[in-house]
């Protein structure tokens, strides 16, 4: 029983510190052609104020690691909007112990949730070309969230987020 309680346990803690993430882009863009980016001036993240400074600081260093420059006039804007949510409770596991003997009969049954109904933070970055004012490439992400967090592990968190969001850009074709 205690084995069962351990791998309950596990799976709770692997699904709190998932990132999920989705992309969506243009298959006709030529990504080469961008070397610039700025952040839209009337960006309204839904962060606090110190969270989107880490998150940009995250964002930039991916970048620049990737050969993209922050420029005035750039080749293309990132927008970032970001909410809140709390998430319905996950699956429960059963575990039961029953026995039985000669006409007489019993068993116990004791459901256990698998993690609980958590606050999720949902970021999504949209990348527009300055030129057409098109959209061409886009990741929404889903994550676990604390609020009481230290910043440290904000930090932390928002830096792992960017890296699996970044990881599979720009799209092979």
């Amino acid at each position: 029983m205690r084995y069962l309680l351990s791998i309950a346990f596990c799976c709770f803690l692997a699904s709190c510190s998932s990132i999920k993430v989705n992309y969506d882009y243009d298959k006709g863009t030529d990504f080469s052609n961008y070397t610039t980016y700025n952040y839209f001036s009337d960006m309204e993240t839904g962060l606090s104020q110190l969270d989107e400074r880490r998150l940009i600081r995250a964002l930039d260093s991916t970048l620049q690691f990737k050969g993209y420059r922050l420029a005035e006039e750039p080749e293309f804007f990132i927008n970032i909007l970001s909410s809140e949510y709390q998430s319905a409770p996950n699956s429960s596991v059963g575990i039961g112990m029953g026995g039985g003997g000669r006409n007489v009969g019993g068993g116990v049954s004791v459901g256990l949730p698998i993690g609980n109904g958590g606050v999720q933070r949902h970021i999504q970055f949209d990348f527009v070309d300055a030129q057409r004012d098109a959209l061409f490439w886009q990741a929404s992400t889903e994550s676990g969230y604390r609020d009481n967090a230290s910043p440290s592990v904000r930090e932390d968190r928002l830096q792992a987020l960017v890296k699996k969001v970044f990881s599979k850009f720009p799209p092979e074709n």
